[in-house]
């Protein structure tokens, strides 16, 4: 009997194997730079003249005494010039997290704030801290002397940062305060400083008429 169907004797070949996916490559991540990894086993130590310069101020009054000896000022200002040499024109000088905080007076040039320190006495009274209060994110800037246990000359300020290193400011208030009375003053000046040094611990900075300041970051934070 013939079959149903006729099924022509042919050879098949085998399916084709199915195609194997692809990795998914990834990149591996950069390895650090030897730059980073020897500061990573080396934490960085504060430049030499740093300490040199918080020796140098140290007996200085905040300033007073520095006013009558012209050598001890040449020293001083070598020193800042060591350490605006360090990190030339960096943006670290102009970060918010940096820069804003409480910082209380170690040493400056400045004539008018010296004056308030140094009179203060005839007023019966003392001088206590000297303080910038900075606020970059609220474009803030408050120049403050106190006088314990209640008073306090409070000069108010607008500020723009200008980075690398740059602060420009304005002054907006100014008021002598006591314990219930306030004096008010019209606001004056407007200018600029630089932060020629800046580290966990202090700043440095030269203004629009080449006085020199140098702070440290205070144990505590003023509001007004």
């Amino acid at each position: 009997m013939a079959p149903l169907l006729f099924v022509p004797n042919k050879t098949f070949a085998p399916p084709p194997p199915a195609p194997i996916p692809r990795a998914r490559h990834r990149l591996a991540p950069r390895p650090p730079s030897a730059a980073a990894f020897f500061r990573g086993l080396f934490p960085t130590r504060p430049p030499p003249a740093k300490a040199d310069l918080l020796r140098l101020i140290s007996d200085q009054g905040r300033g007073l005494e520095t006013q009558s000896d012209p050598s001890r000022l040449a020293d001083i200002v070598s020193c800042i010039d060591a350490l605006a040499a360090v990190s030339p024109g960096s943006d670290t000088v102009s970060e918010a997290a940096k820069l804003s905080g409480t910082w209380r007076l170690l040493w400056t040039t400045e004539q008018e704030q010296l004056f308030i320190v140094r009179n203060a006495p005839f007023f019966r009274t003392a001088a206590g801290d000297v303080l910038q209060v900075i606020d970059v994110p609220g474009g803030a800037l408050n120049n403050v002397i106190t006088f314990p246990p209640s008073g306090a000359f409070v000069v108010n300020g607008e500020i723009e940062v200008q980075p690398p290193q740059r602060v420009n400011f304005r002054f907006t208030r100014a008021v002598l305060r006591g314990n219930k009375w306030e004096v008010p003053f019209p606001p004056f000046g407007k200018g600029w400083f630089d932060t020629v040094y800046l580290d966990d611990d202090i700043r440095v900075a030269k203004d629009i008429r080449g006085d020199y300041l140098v702070v440290e970051r205070a144990p505590y934070s003023w509001n007004g």
